[in-house]
């Protein structure tokens, strides 16, 4: 936690540099406020930093038109630390710079990317690293060549814009080198699937893409955390497309001008981004209430644990949804996919919900107390910062200072909160010495 607070300290100074904004914003532009000096003032500096770093992609100023060509780059690093976590960068240094790695580095190191093992972890973090910059890598050679034969670019304008998006896309970030986001992308899928793509891979978490990568072949032997990441994914990813294409199949500002292919395509792309990333094709202002509410679920959801995404985690949902199944039909164990769960992990999942929940809902309340937007916004806004998805229904911008403070903190709660607190709750079990008499109060 400490090691992230200082990386958002560090691109907030560097944000408030003269040099990280543009001379002459557009005209049509959203509000340039500056500061004293000619940079961007602290609160803003201080919300895309952090937006940065916890890879969520909210913004309150328009990220091409406000920020300079050393801006961008300030953001796109601070979206690749935050990605593969600060810890995971300063153990491959280590590698790097020393050839060799402490067990109290190994140890701070395997907490970061969740992973089992201790004596690997020098092969387990150069795999880290080899598996993002490769995604990466790909996605932005086909990004750069779209751009190069579909729009007639030169070759650094579509380098820069293959690479900011392929990372901000692995990274689950959202941000976005044009100020309507993708929207202008909307019906091609030599844009839209590579981002999609990446956007998967990267809200998997890098211990499911390790035993996919030795054992995709082979299903049977996949353990319980790979089985419930990717049946959870495939199951979100088609239920939010059915449903949010479904829902905004006839809206006029939405999905009605479309093609059946490109509706498709689209709806797709928006269930994808729910989950965490943050990018839109379409937009989310113009979307019906229930659309929104939709949202609100894949977001709140997010991904798989140790990877880009945020939100409650597929398999903390997962635990919990066996954990009510289990009770309703009166069992005394807990089996997911022919294992039981030890009741350890029934405490921490319910803790970590239970937590997140309220975090989110005294979130929503003090918006509501203190900006005039509607139940509906505020919800969405303070799940996306929590979930550090980057979606927003176009209020963030209209938010006073204070507020947008409160999402910075929620930004920074949702990326390690529940890492921290499960890590945390894991760490502290022990035998109890004593237990004392039990009494059943009444439930319901």
């Amino acid at each position: 936690m400490a090691g992230f607070a200082a990386a958002i300290a560090i691109g907030t100074l560097l944000l408030m540099l003269p040099i990280a904004v543009v001379d002459a914003p557009p005209a049509g532009a959203l509000p340039a406020p500056l500061n004293a000096a000619g940079g961007a003032p602290a609160v803003v500096a201080l919300f895309t930093a952090t937006s940065a770093v916890c890879v969520t992609g909210l913004v309150v100023v328009d990220t091409p038109t406000y920020w300079s060509a050393f801006g961008e780059v300030v953001i796109l690093v601070l979206i690749q630390f935050g990605g593969l976590g600060i810890m995971t960068f300063a153990s491959l240094l280590s590698i790097l710079l020393a050839r060799r790695l402490g067990l109290r580095s190994r140890l701070v190191a395997s907490a970061s990317v969740r992973t089992l093992g201790v004596a690997d972890m020098k092969s387990v973090l150069l795999g880290v690293a080899k598996v993002s910059f490769g995604v990466e890598a790909a996605v932005a050679l086909i990004l750069t060549a779209r751009r190069i034969v579909g729009d007639d670019a030169g070759m650094g304008e579509a380098a820069w814009f293959g690479v900011f998006h392929a990372v901000s896309a692995f990274n689950n970030a959202g941000f976005a080198l044009f100020s309507d986001s993708l929207m202008g992308f909307v019906s091609d899928p030599w844009v839209c699937v590579p981002i999609m793509t990446a956007i998967v891979i990267g809200g998997l978490g890098f211990p499911v893409l390790f035993e996919l990568r030795r054992q995709v072949r082979f299903p049977r032997r996949w353990s319980m955390h790979t089985k419930l990441v990717v049946i959870g994914t495939v199951v979100l990813l088609v239920v939010g497309t059915v449903t949010i294409t479904a829902q905004e199949w006839t809206n006029p500002d939405t999905l009605g001008p479309l093609s059946v292919g490109q509706k498709l395509l689209a709806g797709g792309f928006a269930a994808v981004s729910a989950r965490t990333a943050g990018f839109n094709t379409l937009d989310i202002a113009a979307m019906h209430t229930q659309t929104w509410f939709t949202h609100d679920v894949l977001m709140f959801i997010g991904g798989g644990p140790a990877g880009t995404a945020g939100g409650l985690k597929i398999t903390t949902f997962a635990v919990l949804l066996f954990i009510i199944v289990t009770e309703v039909r009166g069992g005394t164990a807990v089996n997911i996919l022919g294992r039981r769960i030890g009741r350890s992990v029934h405490r921490e999942a319910t803790t970590v919900a239970l937590l997140a929940v309220a975090a989110v809902l005294a979130c929503t309340w003090l918006l509501l107390v203190g900006t005039p937007f509607s139940l509906d916004q505020i919800l969405f806004e303070s799940i996306s910062a929590f979930a550090t998805v980057g979606l927003s229904t176009g209020i963030t911008h209209l938010l006073p200072p204070t507020a947008q403070l409160l999402l910075v903190v929620m930004m920074f709660i949702g990326r390690l909160g529940p890492l921290a607190l499960a890590s945390a709750l894991a760490l502290r079990a022990r035998a109890a010495m004593i237990e004392l008499p039990k009494e059943r109060p009444l439930i319901g």
